[in-house]
């Protein structure tokens, strides 16, 4: 054993976690932490405001699958990473956040910068712990780091008053954890598996539903297997959008407030649904007293208290998806399945009947037209991320993804600013694939300093601007619900977003055209340095289909 400082004991702690990366900001509070950084191996990326680390460390656990760590000092420090770590608790992101506190004397009086940092987060973390001696940091980043990344993933915080890093213990790391009524890997009950399956057979419209989880637990392979010997159509949350290849003849795509037509017409249809790793949000569903009424649910999920929390399902599945669907397989595989070569027909009419329902023109310049060249531009294993609003929606409506596990999005929180920092932290955690967020002015306006981490720190992303000079999605809904009744979305068209670039050393070029489009993605995806593209479109451009809020899956508004 080895005599270290608390701050060394952490630093030590991340190395033996395998840590490579770190997204902060220092502070007074924080300092320890950042000297014993200085004598690591471990890559600090100092990012402008910690609400964007917290989404680089989301972004780079999407993209691995494994904890993104990020930092912040006290008081006003930790509050602002409240948003992020929000954004990773909805979206079941394995996050790693540690701050730091005023001395354990000082708790309670007011001091400079205190904040209850562990008070705040508790609601929008899967678990929160501030050690008040040395002693206990190396069990407590132990504990995080098997939290945050096992059984259902989330967000995890660690509070370190200053008084805590400064103090020297013999450091002594455990291997392994055991936390009492923590199931980290949950084997589903075989007898539920068995009915699921003989629900399954007696299906003469089955159809899968996939959600986030998939991606989280890396079941793409076992979700494809299924499908295709059940000859099941495949939707997806939009969480799950990407869990299922999109070219694949199965697929179908999101369903939703703003999904395919095509999908939320079929899954009405099904009589047999096979959730997987979701959730049954209302942007998902509509209205739950409506959705699968007429249909039997197998609601498979690694987190009990998902089960049965919007909707009831007929046979519900408490397992780890990769155990569960492995052995659910081999179960329907002994015994006999018939094709169900009418709803295959049906799959094909519907798909036929609504491959090209969108009023826009594939010669000018416009969101549909956009995103289908860059579709055609990037390579396939391109890691998407995109901000909120209609460019969201826009994606999820005419960009595909075929290769599983590359697209990430806020979809629990909707975060306007998510995604241009969470495209940096992918790219770090996977340098040589390319990195690009689909954003609108709107919201990368709100974080657009990131272009300084990204220049300075060598981190080559692209982000393609849907700029319509305005908050899009809330003047879609003013124009549709108020009577075109506007107020507070008018952005005028400032700032000029190439400008703002070449401010920033990075690359700035706007587009009039699709020729000029395509040339100026490939241009970007050849660049040392980060790119926007900023692409002016029509401002009353709008997103349909459309389910309204408070509505069902039936009720869907469909373009004009």
């Amino acid at each position: 054993m080895v005599n270290l400082s608390g701050a060394k004991s952490l630093i030590k702690c991340l190395q033996l976690e395998n840590v490579e990366h770190v997204f902060g900001l220092p502070g007074g509070a924080n300092l320890p932490i950042y000297d014993a950084l200085v004598d690591s191996n471990i890559r600090h990326i100092l990012v402008r405001h910690e609400q964007i680390g917290a989404h680089m460390a989301d972004g780079y656990a999407r993209a691995l699958r494994k904890p993104g760590v990020c930092m912040a000092t006290s008081g006003p420090g930790a509050t602002n990473l409240v948003t992020g770590l929000a954004t990773a608790h909805l979206d079941s992101s394995p996050v790693v956040a540690i701050t730091g506190q005023v001395p354990t004397d000082y708790i309670g009086k007011d001091a400079f910068q205190e904040t209850d940092a562990v008070g705040v987060l508790i609601p929008v973390t899967k678990y929160c712990v501030m050690p008040t001696t040395a002693a206990e940091v190396p069990y407590c980043v132990k504990k995080l780091f098997h939290l945050s990344n096992t059984g259902r993933p989330g967000p995890v915080l660690l509070d370190m008053p200053k008084d805590v890093q400064q103090e020297t213990i013999e450091f002594d790391y455990p291997k392994k954890i055991k936390l009492r009524g923590y199931e980290a890997l949950v084997n589903p009950d075989s007898r539920l598996v068995n009915k699921a399956a003989n629900l399954l057979l007696s299906a003469k419209k089955p159809m899968i539903l996939a959600g986030g989880g998939v991606t989280l637990c890396n079941s793409f392979k076992a979700l494809q297997n299924l499908a295709e010997f059940l000859m099941a159509p495949v939707v997806t949350t939009f969480k799950g959008k990407g869990a299922f290849p999109e070219n694949h003849p199965l697929a179908l795509g999101p369903i939703g407030m703003h999904g395919h037509i095509e999908a939320n017409k079929m899954i009405l249809e099904t009589d047999v649904l096979l959730a997987i790793g979701c959730r049954f949000s209302d942007r998902s569903v509509g209205r739950w007293d409506t959705f699968g009424n007429n249909m039997k649910i197998i609601h498979i999920d690694i987190d009990k208290s998902e089960i049965g929390k919007n909707k009831r399902p007929t046979v519900g599945i408490h397992g780890d998806l990769n155990l569960t669907l492995n052995k659910l397989l081999p179960i329907l595989m002994k015994k006999s399945i018939v094709k169900n070569n009418p709803w295959m027909d049906r799959l094909k009419s519907l798909k036929n009947q609504y491959k090209d329902t969108s009023s826009y023109d594939d010669d000018t310049v416009n969101p549909r037209s956009v995103l289908k060249e860059l579709r055609k531009a990037i390579p396939n294993n391109t890691i998407i991320t995109t901000d909120v609003g209609q460019h969201q929606m826009w994606s999820s409506l005419y960009f595909d993804i075929y290769s599983p596990g590359t697209f990430f999005t806020s979809t629990g929180l909707g975060t306007m600013g998510f995604g241009f920092p969470a495209a940096l932290g992918a790219k770090v955690g996977r340098p040589n694939l390319p990195s690009i967020c689909i954003s609108g002015d709107g919201s990368f306006n709100m974080v657009e300093q990131a272009l300084a981490t990204a220049v300075l720190d060598n981190i080559p992303a692209i982000v393609i601007i849907l700029n319509n000079g305005s908050l899009g999605m809330v003047a879609q809904w003013q124009r549709v619900f108020y009577n075109k009744r506007y107020l507070g979305v008018n952005l005028q068209n400032s700032p000029d977003f190439v400008k703002i670039a070449q401010a920033y050393g990075a690359e700035g070029i706007r587009v009039q055209s699709l020729p000029e489009f395509n040339k100026a993605v490939k241009t970007a995806l050849k660049s040392e340095v980060a790119t926007v593209i900023d692409v002016p479109i029509d401002p009353e451009a709008d997103v349909f289909p459309f389910v309204a809020p408070g509505t069902s899956l039936a009720d869907m508004i469909l373009p004009s």
